[in-house]
């Protein structure tokens, strides 16, 4: 089969390029994951894309039951939109099928066909919209900010509501179920979202368990999903999100937790959890994969469990009995890279003493794992094409062929296509090995899954050093959910087994993460001259304007002193500052600052 392809529509002209930094106008991407690949679709800043089998059709998909011009995803003011093109056989959303048109939260999941589309999006800080929809969706935005400065809690909750008689009686329930500081609105026809400041925990669970109880005679399939800041999330997206997956698993009456929606994978010894919509659906096309002899591409950025999809691979395979042998072609010295992958004999180099079979012979029946592949030299690479396509392999310093039967699965956060152009990488080898893609997202990308990972990786490090176990503070939880993870999973676990070992008492405070993940909401040292602190215990502590205060006032000057500089030119002060003009403008309304021309110089 062909692979599906992505192109732009002849009859418009769009924008698909990426902005750095996430710009909060950032509409996001789409993940296309077919029987045997995954790949990325950027969205336009404004417009549209058709999802069909058709050729001209902008996301293309070689589906069974798609239609030629099977749906349009809309992009429009920051909003994405998708609506079914009265397709054969319908488009499902998040498992519902779609009637007209409905908005798309990161994490959706559009199934067209047997292909999945889901939307995923970069937390960011969200605009005003003139729909229902987008007003609820900045009243979360404040709420949220007012959370973390204050550490008040904060809960969303999704009700899916299934056939009702109409929005006019279930409004008038719900207004009268609410407080009056509560917000909801309608997302699509049978589904209502709403905020719940100052609600945590069971007080949270209880206001929800209220509104069903209130809507039950109207909606007596309502089940919903209750996601809490900052257990479940600190932004928008990821709570709704959360809150969405809780109630797609609730009963009928119901509350699900956030929390309780993660699914956990045995992979030989080994547990793998994911939450994130699309890394569910990712593990299941990783399930399929493994079902085939097809050789496998992992994608993905260092740390990100590129080895747990490779592991994945063989132990859900028919090899599953048989060797998983790994070479990470980064850490052995490219001399010896051909006498490790082929074997030698004796003789063969002045340090062969002996014949020794070499990986590939290792793995004969079972699966070899190329780990960092795109280290691999180009004249092994050549080597290594043949055995793949021969089945036979000769070892370094004999002349006998051997027969040997192999499934290789490959990982690399390179790009190799990039590597395959600038002659680096052999694109016929690139071809053989890709035969199925599997393309992992960062965990910037995932943040639903950061405090159930962070929770696993404690719990398990605390079970190691024999100490009893920690809880993450909702401060903690902040910090960690505000920081990037360059290093993805791996640098999560390694910070919760930093904090496993640092903690004082029986709770994770940002005071015990590493100095790496904290620093950016550390607070500014002190100036030259004063007084340090005391560190007798005995002493007076030093009293603290409250940190979020302190960073308010920093912003505000910041932001004045750059207007002052570009003479009261928004955009050049934005520039100056790195802030998109939109929120700028948000922050100069925030503070009533009005822009003043700069001052003459000396």
């Amino acid at each position: 089969m062909s692979q599906p392809t992505a192109k732009a529509s002849s009859t418009m002209t769009l924008d698909l390029s990426r902005r750095a930094g996430g710009d909060d106008d950032d509409p996001g991407y789409l993940m296309v994951i077919d029987s045997t690949s995954s790949r990325r679709i950027d969205l336009p800043l404004d417009g549209s894309l058709v999802v069909g089998r058709s050729p001209e059709a902008d996301v293309r998909v070689d589906a069974r039951g798609a239609s030629r011009l099977h749906a349009r995803v809309n992009v429009s003011n920051g909003e994405v939109q998708i609506a079914d093109l009265n397709s054969h056989n319908g488009t499902l959303v998040n498992g519902d099928r779609l009637k007209g048109s409905r908005a798309l939260r990161s994490g959706d999941v559009v199934v067209v066909g047997d292909t999945i589309v889901t939307l995923w999006r970069e937390p960011c800080a969200v605009g005003l919209s003139a729909v229902d929809l987008g007003r609820l969706r900045q009243r979360l935005g404040e709420e949220l900010e007012r959370a973390g400065d204050y550490a008040r809690p904060l809960a969303v909750l999704v009700v899916s509501l299934g056939s009702i008689p109409g929005r006019v009686m279930v409004e008038a329930r719900a207004a009268a179920a609410l407080r009056l500081i509560d917000v909801f609105a309608w997302n699509g026809d049978a589904e209502l979202i709403a905020v719940l400041p100052e609600l945590g925990g069971e007080a949270a669970r209880a206001a929800a368990l209220e509104l069903l109880e209130a809507l039950e005679p109207v909606a007596s399939e309502a089940r919903g999903g209750l996601a809490a800041y900052p257990a479940d999330g600190c932004d928008a997206d990821t709570l709704l999100c959360g809150a969405h997956a809780a109630a797609a698993v609730a009963g009928a009456g119901a509350i699900a937790l956030a929390a309780e929606t993660s699914l956990e994978h045995s992979v030989g010894s080994s547990r793998i959890v994911v939450a994130d919509p699309a890394m569910i659906r990712m593990f299941e096309l990783i399930r399929r994969l493994a079902g085939s002899d097809l050789s496998v591409l992992v994608l993905g950025e260092t740390g990100a469990g590129k080895e747990n999809a490779a592991a994945a691979l063989h132990h859900w395979s028919a090899r599953a009995r048989k060797p998983f042998v790994t070479l990470n072609c980064a850490a052995i010295p490219e001399s010896l890279v051909e006498s490790e992958l082929f074997g030698y004999e004796k003789g063969a180099f002045s340090d062969a003493k002996a014949p020794k079979p070499g990986l590939i012979e290792r793995a004969d029946g079972g699966t070899l794992f190329l780990d960092e592949l795109g280290e691999l030299p180009l004249a092994v690479q050549a080597k290594l094409l043949r055995v793949l396509e021969a089945r036979r392999l000769t070892r370094l310093g004999d002349v006998r062929e051997r027969d040997v039967n192999i499934r290789v699965v490959a990982a690399t956060n390179r790009d190799l296509e990039a590597e395959s152009a600038a002659g680096r990488f052999r694109q016929d080898l690139l071809f053989r090995l890709s035969a199925g893609v599997v393309r992992l997202p960062p965990l910037r990308h995932r943040p639903r899954e950061i405090p159930i990972l962070a929770r696993l990786f404690l719990a398990q490090a605390c079970a190691r050093a024999e100490r009893p176990a920690l809880q993450l503070s909702d401060a903690a939880l902040r910090v960690l959910l505000a920081y990037p993870f360059p290093g993805n999973v791996r640098e999560l676990k390694n910070a919760m087994e930093y904090a496993s070992v640092t903690a004082e008492t029986d709770a994770i405070e940002p005071r015990d993460l590493p100095e790496r993940v904290t620093e950016r909401t550390s607070a500014p040292p002190p100036a030259p001259g004063s007084a340090a602190p005391p560190v007798s215990g005995s002493a007076a502590l030093p009293r603290f304007r409250p940190l979020a205060e302190e960073v308010k006032d920093l912003e505000r000057q910041r932001i004045q002193e750059a207007l002052d500089a570009a003479g009261g030119v928004q955009t050049r002060a934005a520039d100056l500052i790195g802030v998109p003009i939109r929120t700028f403008s948000s922050k100069l309304k925030q503070y009533g600052i009005g822009s003043r021309k700069a001052k003459s110089q000396p």
